[in-house]
């Protein structure tokens, strides 16, 4: 498992590309695991805060449930419109709770604005970053993980 930190010294090249498709707009597509273990799909915001890229939810949501359960996600960003500009990225791996005051207070801290009401704060711990985006006529897949290179393939 990784921070986006971690993730951003390892693959500085391709971080700031990812981080652009999840800051270009406000709404992401979160898939989690229901207690059966068949999947659910949320609507959910992205914050990056110090280290780590970080997703709330509303006290007590399904998908806040979801992910005390069994933490793992997968994160898809807003697709954007049917050009593909600035490329499609997604992440996955497992989603940890704050749960300790003080971070939940400078979570709070860094928000743009504070949570509305009652919340639920998550570290996301990541397993997998893929950026698939088109350069030179070609779409090409940028998939990294921990501890390895980035892997560019070229798809025709």
């Amino acid at each position: 498992m990784a921070t986006w930190q971690d993730f951003e010294q390892e693959a500085p090249d391709l971080a700031p590309l990812v981080r652009a498709r999840f800051e270009a707009n406000k709404h992401h597509v979160l898939a989690t695991l229901r207690k059966d273990g068949s999947p659910r799909v949320s609507g959910t915001e992205v914050d990056f805060i110090g280290a780590d890229a970080m997703l709330g939810s509303m006290y007590g949501s399904v998908k806040a449930r979801d992910l005390q359960r069994d933490g793992r996600f997968a994160l898809h960003s807003h697709p954007g419109d049917e050009t593909m500009a600035g490329g499609d990225s997604k992440l996955s791996g497992r989603a940890v709770e704050l749960t300790d005051e003080a971070e939940l207070t400078a979570y709070v801290a860094d928000l743009p604005e504070p949570p509305p009401g009652p919340f639920h704060a998550f570290r996301l711990d990541l397993e997998q970053v893929v950026h698939t985006g088109l350069a030179d006529g070609h779409l090409w897949v940028h998939n990294w993980h921990p501890g390895r290179p980035v892997e560019r393939t070229m798809l025709h």
